[in-house]
């Protein structure tokens, strides 16, 4: 665990900041490339992309203030730790997803192919920083004796996340990292072997991703709001989008049917 990775006299360059920036520019790079494919401006998947990472910042901020309003509400000094924290992932999307949908409208992208666009982005951005998570101490996991468990000894972590030292934990941000990537790799497959429409990437990820968190969140160790004791928030997040992932699905997959069939089949020119 590396939190702090060099200091340049007054400046200290943190290892999470710094994963958290190459995962944003992993992401959006990955969509460029798939836009240029698919034929869509380049510029406005660009500025597209940065109205993205702009808003998922503030809105991972905003959610963590929400989840633990009493702690930085009765102490001020907290705030500092907000803002050097990245966030709630699902706080970031759900502010993300109006913020492009407002871009999308209003320069007439169309809406579900350029979703399905940044799908797979999202899904390698966030692995990537979740290796992040890993090296500064956050998003930590219960007390555990499997043998990949892992222990920090950080105290510079300890106190700026609460990280548990000497204590060998479930290395939770190594799961999730791993769950995006397998979710990258059905997203990706995806493309080629199922029945296209647009929307299904999107929508595909909306259901994978959240099932991955409900199962990790079981693992995690750290406080993470707690609104039923039983589930934290993150799952109660992931067991409102699941279905509505699943609704969408079956929607855009009976309402596109007839056009990829028109499209698949052979024109016959004109006599």
């Amino acid at each position: 665990m590396y939190p702090l990775l060099f200091e340049l006299g007054p400046l200290s360059i943190y290892s999470y900041g710094v994963l958290l920036a190459t995962a944003y520019i992993v992401g959006l790079q990955f969509a460029l490339r798939r836009a240029n494919r698919a034929g869509l401006d380049g510029q406005r998947v660009m500025d597209l992309g940065i109205f993205v990472i702009i808003s998922a910042l503030v809105g991972a901020k905003l959610m963590l203030f929400v989840v633990d309003f009493r702690r930085f509400t009765s102490d001020p000094a907290q705030l500092m730790v907000l803002l050097k924290s990245g966030g709630v992932f699902y706080g970031g999307l759900l502010l993300a997803v109006p913020v492009a949908w407002w871009y999308i409208r209003r320069h007439a992208l169309p809406l579900w192919t350029t979703c399905d666009l940044f799908a797979p982005g999202i899904a390698l951005g966030h692995s990537v920083g979740r290796m992040g998570c890993l090296l500064a101490g956050c998003c930590y996991g219960r007390a555990t004796d499997v043998p990949w468990a892992i222990t920090f000894t950080s105290t510079l972590a300890a106190a700026n996340v609460g990280t548990p030292l000497g204590i060998a934990i479930h290395p939770t941000q190594v799961y999730e990292a791993v769950a995006e990537l397998m979710v990258l790799g059905v997203l990706l497959w995806g493309e080629r072997r199922w029945r296209p429409f647009a929307g299904r990437t999107f929508w595909t990820y909306l259901l994978l991703y959240p099932i991955a968190r409900i199962v990790i969140e079981f693992y995690r160790g750290d406080p993470r709001g707690m609104p039923f004791e039983a589930i934290s928030t993150s799952q109660l997040l992931s067991g409102l989008i699941v279905p509505v992932a699943i609704v969408m699905l079956i929607l855009l997959g009976r309402k596109q049917p007839t056009d990829d069939a028109s499209a698949r089949r052979p024109q016959r020119r004109a006599a």
